[in-house]
């Protein structure tokens, strides 16, 4: 119960993941780790609302209609190159105390003339769609560096079991390039002529970094105040920084520091042993980096949290869990409207809600997870008074989920499984605004799959009856279709 805080238009990828173990003594024990990915994916800007969720005169646009231009595939989209490398070190010094240490670097670079394109406007008759074409002539790239150090420990004072966890973590991000934006031909969304051709530059190009520092502290106990009930006392200390620099013009380079404690505390009681009732109250702080379309340094999201609920099993293989909580958040990021492409801080947002969670074994083989989530989320505080009181976009009032998988677990087919879930998300608004509403659906997947001593191999069906969906919108302009009937593969060996 006391843990951390809770395109499908084609991608291309390859990836090599190296894992090392390396068992020094019985109480020690080191693992690196290391991971390459380089993608190429096209640049998914969504589709217009009007002739997707919304009538258009010129009828339904295709869900696979590509708003972007067929330029080369190298620097088109999202491509990317991603080497992360790491550690892990543990040292157990006897039953009761340990220590950990973790480092992680993610060194990610998109290619030189890089291009993506953003709609900005579609013509009263609903056919024409103005487009910008944001350019990155050098790339750019976005690396993180982490490290966490902290011990494990199990003490008594007298009667009072207790369970700490101390330590410090730092945290680095770097992330910048060069970027102009140009001017490209409106797309007949109907009968599309693609024209490759860009046209003039808008605006005045940039070229910047931002650098995002972090050292937190922390500290959390968990006392068992006696067999059937326990406390957790928990807070953080925070400090935060981010620097942006401008190499075009140094009189925009610009700097801020941010410190924050967020407490955290929670109890659990347990009735009888099948039953655990808690409550926990928390506060979180969460430091964006970037800028807005001004090149102002977006200020820490900050959140508070409460919740109370039930844990109970309902057998030894079988149990559910039902949740009530309040969720506060401000400064959180949302799309700038008037600067396609960008971000701005809303002033404060709340969800409350309820989520049943049912999960285990029900019969040998056959396993089970589901779950149901309703949430009320708004808009309580904002500098434009007509969002007050909106209801937040892509969010559902009303989700449920259900996987469920049988395994066979004797004879010559042994090993062999299938998997079949259910999703259904209900209706959502697309903007804060409240201007249009996404449609509610229903999808179905599936899985086959194989495991034996250390081989899996499993193959994976998302969507599988191919209906038409939206996934999410961010504006009346970039509405996300849902991916058709995807089939996917994978072979695994552990050794």
């Amino acid at each position: 119960l006391f843990g951390p805080g809770h395109s499908y238009r084609g991608q291309a990828s390859d990836f090599f993941a190296l894992d090392i173990i390396v068992l020094t003594q019985s109480c020690s024990a080191i693992s690196f780790e290391s991971e390459y990915l380089a993608t190429q994916q096209p640049d998914d800007s969504g589709l217009p609302a009007r002739g997707t969720v919304l009538s258009n005169p010129n009828g339904q646009i295709p869900r696979n209609r590509y708003i972007g231009e067929p330029f080369d595939v190298s620097v088109s989209g999202n491509n990317r190159n991603v080497l992360r490398v790491g550690y892990n070190f543990e040292h157990r010094f006897n039953e009761d105390w340990q220590v950990r240490n973790a480092f992680q670097a993610s060194l990610s670079n998109y290619p030189n003339n890089r291009i993506y394109i953003l709609p900005t406007s579609l013509s009263e008759d609903g056919r024409l769609l103005s487009r910008t074409v944001r350019t990155f002539p050098a790339g750019n790239y976005d690396n993180t560096y982490s490290l966490d150090n902290y011990v494990v420990g199990k003490f008594k004072t007298g009667s009072i079991q207790h369970q700490i966890v101390a330590g410090f973590d730092l945290f680095r991000e770097v992330a910048g390039g060069q970027q102009i934006n140009r001017s490209i031909a409106p797309l007949d969304l109907f009968n599309p002529v693609y024209t490759q051709t860009l046209g003039g530059i808008i605006g005045d190009p940039s070229d910047d970094e931002t650098t995002s520092d972090s050292l937190g502290f922390y500290l959390q106990d968990q006392i068992a105040l006696f067999n059937n009930l326990k406390l957790l006392l928990g807070g953080r200390f925070d400090i935060v920084n981010q620097t942006f620099k401008d190499f075009i013009d140094s009189s925009n380079n610009d700097f801020q520091q941010n410190e924050a404690f967020s407490p955290r505390v929670g109890i659990v009681y347990q009735p009888i042993p099948a039953i655990s009732l808690y409550a926990s109250y928390s506060r979180s702080f969460q430091q964006l980096i970037g800028t807005t379309f001004d090149n102002s340094l977006f200020q820490p999201e900050k959140g508070t949290q409460y919740e109370v609920g039930i844990k109970t099993d309902l057998s030894d293989k079988v149990s559910a869990t039902l949740a009530f909580y309040d969720l506060t958040r401000s400064n959180v990021l949302t799309d700038d409207l008037d600067n396609p492409g960008e971000s701005i801080q809303t002033g404060e947002q709340k969800s409350q809600g309820i989520e049943l969670n049912i999960g285990g074994e029900i019969l040998p083989g056959l396993s089970i997870i589901g779950g149901y989530a309703y949430t009320d989320a708004r808009v309580t505080k904002d500098t434009d008074t007509e969002l007050v009181d909106n209801i937040l976009n892509n969010v559902p009032k009303h989700a449920f989920t259900l996987w469920t998988t049988y395994k066979i677990t004797q004879g010559n087919l042994q090993g062999l499984g299938f998997g079949l879930g259910l999703y259904y998300v209900g209706d959502r608004q697309g903007d804060l605004a409240n201007t249009f509403e996404l449609p509610s659906y229903l999808r179905t997947d599936a899985a086959v799959f194989y495991e034996r001593n250390n081989l899996r191999v499993a193959l994976n069906i998302r969507n599988l009856f191919d209906i038409d969906y939206y996934a999410s919108a961010q504006r009346d302009l970039t509405v996300y279709p849902g991916e058709p009937l995807t089939v996917q593969g994978t072979v695994s060996w552990e050794f």
